[in-house]
């Protein structure tokens, strides 16, 4: 896994799972471009209550950064054409909702 930094836009809404343990979970969606202006398609994962907070407040289209491990993948489209894609379990999440608050735990 790599560490990772990646910023985009939600697709689509994040959604609450649970797992066979009873533990709660958040999936998302994110599009992110890279300088090429190539788009990309990060399937996120999170765990900890502050990184589900912070996506499930977003909404469709808003940007967001995220932190954490990153796997790459790819995946083949409808025309067959493979496409890169990454998977990432994200630690941390920063929008515009928390512009100009400070959590105890940041440096």
């Amino acid at each position: 896994m790599i560490d990772g930094l990646v910023a985009g836009r939600l697709m689509g809404e994040a959604s609450r799972r649970v797992d066979k343990a009873g533990r709660g979970y958040i999936v998302a969606r994110v599009l992110a471009r890279n300088k090429a202006d190539e788009e990309f398609i990060v399937n996120v994962i999170a765990f900890d209550e502050a990184p589900c907070a912070a996506l499930v407040a977003l909404r469709d289209g808003e940007s967001l950064s995220l932190a954490g491990g990153l796997t790459p993948k790819v995946w083949t489209d409808k025309q067959g054409i493979v496409r890169p894609s990454l998977d990432m379990v994200a630690n941390r999440v920063l929008t515009v909702h928390h512009a100009g608050h400070k959590d105890d735990g940041d440096a």
